[in-house]
């Protein structure tokens, strides 16, 4: 019987002085043990275990319990009495056992765990871990941080519930874990502030360091990707609480210390440090000034410029990983008044390339909804800049964008702008004059002449025509405030004859292929399909002639719509001409 032998093994032991105990006898112990255990003997084991005759011994070979007791308890139901006569064993051997030792079979359970018995090894372990990281004297500081990095190495593969109904069934327990393993870490955390309260020269940056480390980690994982928006019928959301707890721990323990960045002499590892920590830091930003986590011990000192200054680098590293970011960028730019940001900010890269990030999100994400954001976000930008920041901005994006769509949008805000310009009391000289001058030429031209592919450019050639419309009918040859009378010439050069040749050659294609599907008609009913499409390596359902002709058919009638236009153009300039002779005969 297991029992009989474990006995044996005890009383063997007992009358051993500690020093003579002997590799045999702690293998014996453990294998007695074991089979007490899986016997479902655990009963009896704790009262071996109890048994202050057993004292020594329990202090130097208890911790070889700690496997087979955590697989006993993981198999065990939550009802069974063995289960619970496992835990209190578990507690006893966190009392008694050498600290040094059982440190070490605890991390080494924590480290072999897998898959969906993480979370359930992670949580059992804590208090005892706990318990014993606090019994330690020496290598303190060292023992919490190896402990809080195994716990988070563990956790990071597991992914993060996002959902209301991931998160309330928190099938792996990782929401459950993730505020276990804060409230694991407290005692340390209340240590340090303590000490600091008592002796303003208390210095132990050791310990310090490693909880913010893990602080750092936290914030990369699991909150720079977890749903904190909260969430109706959930009373405290998980992942909220986390942050809160992780924000608290960061101030108590001084997050602005004075502490060396760790010196790596590999570069690789040091590049590691450095993404990681700027993960971090973003989600730092985000938690406080999307969230509000922290926000009362923030300095209401910074103003909003420089604070959306110091958060663009998190924007333009992350926005394509991190959608949360998006709501950073938003916030920091609803804190600025319009028209404040000076167009010094453009000379800082950041301030260039999170546009242009904007714009590939506006033209390439899948997901409609953060097309729409991505525009929405790069309006507000645009406003938050003075008038040379605006034309900056706008000359940056013309030449960057390469989307007629967007070429399109920027040229409305031009128009809007020169409007602006032209009705307020005060003059604006970076939307009139010389300045304006400058600007038109980048949008009153066929990117390639008459070649250009009008159908493609569309979006920007009607947006340039309204301006050209706008420009005319607002500003008197007269008076030229914006210069475009100036420039007529040029103009008609390299915009308006080069659009009609481009419209009377495409016409007469389209017309062409009209005329050649509908000839062959009767063939490509006969064969059902006439071609496919291919779009990003994909191959699109094909299409019938009918859908061909109904394709074509639009296409000419963006055409009639461009040469209406035209056509309005060019009568309003016949007219302001004509007008403007009469007066000067």
């Amino acid at each position: 019987m297991a029992v009989d032998e474990l006995q044996a093994i005890i009383q063997r032991c007992q009358v051993l002085e500690e020093a003579d105990f002997k590799g045999e006898d702690f293998n014996l112990f453990q294998v007695a043990g074991q089979k007490c255990l899986e016997d479902g003997y655990a009963a009896q084991l704790l009262e071996v275990i109890q048994n202050e005759k057993n004292k020594v011994i329990i202090k130097n070979m208890g911790w070889n319990l700690i496997c087979p007791l955590v697989r006993c308890i993981l198999v065990y139901k939550q009802e069974d009495d063995k289960r619970e006569h496992c835990l209190k064993i578990l507690d006893q051997l966190s009392q008694l056992c050498n600290p040094k030792e059982l440190f070490l079979g605890l991390l080494e359970q924590i480290e072999q765990t897998s898959g969906e018995q993480v979370c359930q090894t992670v949580m059992l372990l804590l208090q005892p871990l706990q318990t014993v990281l606090l019994k330690l004297q020496n290598k303190k500081a060292y023992s919490v941080g190896l402990s809080l990095a195994m716990i988070m190495n563990q956790l990071t593969p597991l992914p993060v519930p996002y959902t209301k109904q991931q998160i309330q069934e928190d099938k792996l327990g990782l929401c459950q874990c993730c505020n276990a393993v804060v409230d694991f870490a407290k005692p340390f955390v209340n240590e340090v502030v303590k000490n600091m309260e008592k002796s303003s020269e208390y210095n132990d940056m050791e310990l310090k360091e490693e909880l913010l480390k893990f602080c750092m980690k936290s914030l990369k994982y699991p909150l720079l990707t977890a749903q904190l928006e909260q969430l109706e019928g959930i009373e405290e959301h998980p992942f909220r609480r986390f942050a809160t707890e992780i924000i608290v721990s960061a101030v108590k323990i001084n997050y602005s210390h004075k502490g060396k960045s760790p010196h790596w002499e590999n570069e690789e590892f040091a590049d590691i440090e450095r993404k990681n920590s700027a993960d971090s830091l973003a989600c730092l930003s985000y938690l406080v000034f999307v969230q509000h986590f922290g926000i009362d011990c923030f300095p209401m000192v910074f103003s909003p410029s420089y604070l959306l200054q110091c958060n663009m680098m998190h924007i333009e590293l992350f926005w394509f990983f991190f959608p949360h970011l998006q709501d950073l960028f938003e916030s920091c730019l609803l804190k600025m008044e319009d028209n404040s940001l000076l167009h010094q900010y453009l000379e800082f890269r950041d301030f260039i390339n999170v546009p242009q990030v904007l714009v590939k999100v506006m033209t390439l994400c899948p997901m409609e909804h953060l097309r729409k954001k991505s525009l929405n976000i790069l309006q507000l930008f645009i406003d938050k800049f003075e008038a040379e920041g605006k034309y900056t901005l706008f000359r940056c994006l013309l030449k960057t964008s390469n989307h007629a769509g967007v070429e399109g949008y920027i040229i409305k805000n031009i128009k809007d702008q020169i409007h602006l310009s032209l009705t307020k009391a005060c003059d604006n000289i970076w939307f009139t004059g010389h300045h304006l001058i400058s600007l038109l030429d980048l949008v009153l031209l066929l990117p390639e002449g008459a070649e250009t592919d009008l159908l493609q450019n569309s979006d920007r050639i009607m947006a340039s025509l309204n301006l050209l419309r706008y420009l005319v009918i607002k500003d008197c040859e007269s008076d030229n405030q914006t210069g475009v009378w100036t420039m007529l010439a040029k103009i008609e050069q390299n915009f308006l004859k080069p659009l009609h040749v481009g419209l009377n050659m495409s016409k007469a294609h389209y017309e062409a292929e009209i005329k050649n599907k509908k000839e062959n008609k009767r063939e490509a009913q006969s064969s059902k399909t006439i071609c496919s499409v291919t779009v990003s390596g994909e191959k699109m359902p094909a299409m019938t002639t009918e859908m061909q002709l109904q394709v074509l058919h639009s296409a000419l009638f963006t055409f009639d719509l461009i040469e209406s236009v035209l056509a309005r153009v060019e009568e309003l300039i016949e007219v302001k001409i004509k007008g403007g002779m009469d007066e000067n005969s």
